[in-house]
């Protein structure tokens, strides 16, 4: 998912700190920052496939696709907002590429039980605009 310009030069203000791996002993803030990173971007996967999952579903309804389309980007530009906000105050510190990456782990975690949620609709169900499998 695309980041805005803001939130990747926070995210990457070290690049070569996030070449490395995580070290979950690391107690560093650079290594802190780099397991953040790398569990939103597990994030960030597992909402990809999800949403992966629920576009395959509606492969037969071409105006759902392009409304799950639209809120998806809409959804994104909320969320990169959302994180550019909440962690306002701590921009230009060590610690905000690692909180900006919870923002985002955060917000993308829900999305992606929002997601799975439509995944489990019942036949029938009116209120969900997914069929069922």
């Amino acid at each position: 998912m695309r980041l805005p310009i803001t939130l990747l030069a926070g995210l990457l203000s070290s690049s070569a700190a996030f070449a490395q791996e995580c070290d979950r002993s690391d107690e560093s803030q650079t290594g802190m920052n780099i397991c953040a990173h790398e569990d939103y971007e597990a994030a960030d996967a597992k909402l990809n496939k999800t949403y992966s999952e629920v576009m395959k579903r509606l492969s037969d309804d071409t105006n759902a696709r392009k409304r799950l389309q639209a809120a998806q980007r809409a959804w994104i530009a909320f969320r990169d907002a959302e994180c550019d906000f909440s962690t306002a105050d701590s921009q230009g510190g060590s610690i905000h590429p690692m909180l900006v990456s919870g923002c985002l782990q955060g917000l993308t975690e829900a999305r992606t039980e929002q997601l799975g949620g439509y995944l489990e609709c019942e036949e029938g169900d009116m209120s969900c605009p997914v069929p069922a499998e």
